[in-house]
């Protein structure tokens, strides 16, 4: 019975406690340009490894993280245009995506009890 009290006036004081101010964040979109891989493919293919989600996500991540220290993915807000360059063959080539928008996130200092009795 005296662990129930406890217990129960613990959870009385977490609920009457003041809420949490919610973390607040910078955003920042940027624009840019995926790498072409360094072989030549055939050009179909090329086209479909160059829009697949798997490389927009892969340089999304790295265009947020070269803003540096504690920028994360927000959203893609456009997978932008494939270019393709065409090697010696002329059925191969290299491609990639060109105006990628990305939408990044960092949290904005001082929010998150970086600064006591501040916010």
């Amino acid at each position: 019975m005296m662990k129930m009290t406890v217990i129960g006036t613990l959870f009385a004081a977490l609920f009457l406690t003041n809420p949490v101010q919610a973390t607040e964040y910078i955003y920042r979109d940027i624009m840019a340009n995926t790498l072409a891989p360094e072989h030549c493919q055939i050009e179909t293919k090329a086209k479909e490894n160059a829009s697949k989600n798997y490389n927009i996500d892969r340089f999304s991540k790295k265009f947020c993280q070269s803003q540096g220290y504690g920028w994360h993915v927000e959203e893609v807000k456009s997978a932008g245009n494939t270019v393709c360059d065409s090697c010696g063959n002329s059925q191969e080539s290299k491609c990639r995506q060109e105006d990628v928008v990305v939408t990044c996130k960092r949290i904005k200092p001082g929010t998150v009890g970086m600064l006591p009795g501040k916010g």
